[in-house]
């Protein structure tokens, strides 16, 4: 399994009438998002997406996007 560079995560909420659940995602990887009933469940699953996307992104040579720098 690969290990995940310093993504910026951004977490936000969605509204509680399209179900009031957390959702992380990455800037720089588009599509590739985790969601959850709390801020942590989101974390968790958004860490294991971006997991994924990398191994995928492995496994036909192809390399990762490079992580965003802070601005500042």
């Amino acid at each position: 399994m690969t290990e995940a560079p310093a993504y910026q995560a951004i977490l936000s909420r969605a509204p509680a009438e399209e179900g009031d659940y957390f959702i992380l995602s990455y800037a720089e990887i588009p599509g590739c998002f985790g969601v959850g009933q709390t801020e942590a469940e989101a974390t968790d699953d958004g860490r294991r997406a971006l997991i994924a996307v990398l191994d995928a992104l492995k496994a036909v040579d192809r390399p990762p996007p490079p992580p965003q720098r802070a601005s500042g």
